[in-house]
């Protein structure tokens, strides 16, 4: 994957429209999304076009390709492009029930530890919560607002106790909620 710090400065704008506008605001650009949480490249090029943003096919492959946490996909053909997870607007992205790793990780700030102990991980503005195989990816996650704070579910368990879990195509693992019992603090970080 590539470094944020490299990415060309254009780049970083066209993924942060195109996160605007298709996991927060497709009306903006008079669009909707299709089941799935899939826009029409075409579509999404001319309504950025006739806004005065103009995006080509290349910056867009390009964008996919070299976005940090790979939040974007398009569809086998090429044709659809759909944010991949963190929507605020109601969605199916039609994801399957999937069995996790034995161990998920969530990274979160210091100051959100005591509560997060207390009341376990909730989706908040989210549909789901987030969780991911990649311990250091949870760390830079969770170095976003200050200091890291590691935790570790135990994802056989909230499966026994009726939970179910879904992986995004850049394998990101979401679940309606965590309650606390299944959360471990994790003493050591990468």
């Amino acid at each position: 994957m590539a470094d944020h710090l490299q990415i060309p400065q254009r780049y970083v704008r066209i993924s942060k429209y195109l996160s605007k506008h298709l996991r927060h605001q497709p009306e903006r650009l008079g669009l909707e999304l299709l089941p799935g949480g899939w826009i029409e490249v075409d579509k999404l090029l001319a309504a950025a076009s006739a806004q005065g943003f103009e995006i080509s096919r290349a910056d867009l492959h390009q964008v996919v390709a070299t976005n940090d946490k790979q939040r974007f996909a398009f569809d086998e053909s090429g044709d659809l492009i759909r944010a991949n997870q963190e929507h605020s607007i109601e969605i199916d992205l039609q994801l399957l029930v999937q069995t996790p790793p034995d161990t998920l990780y969530h990274g979160t700030h210091v100051k959100a530890i005591t509560a997060i102990l207390e009341s376990g991980l909730q989706k908040m503005s989210r549909h789901h919560v987030h969780l991911t195989t990649d311990l250091n990816m949870a760390f830079k996650v969770g170095g976003r607002r200050g200091e890291s704070v590691m935790l570790a579910i135990d994802t056989p368990a909230m499966i026994a106790d009726g939970y179910s879990f879904y992986r995004t195509e850049n394998d990101v693992w979401l679940v309606d909620a965590v309650p606390p019992q299944y959360l471990t603090q994790l003493d050591r970080v990468p």
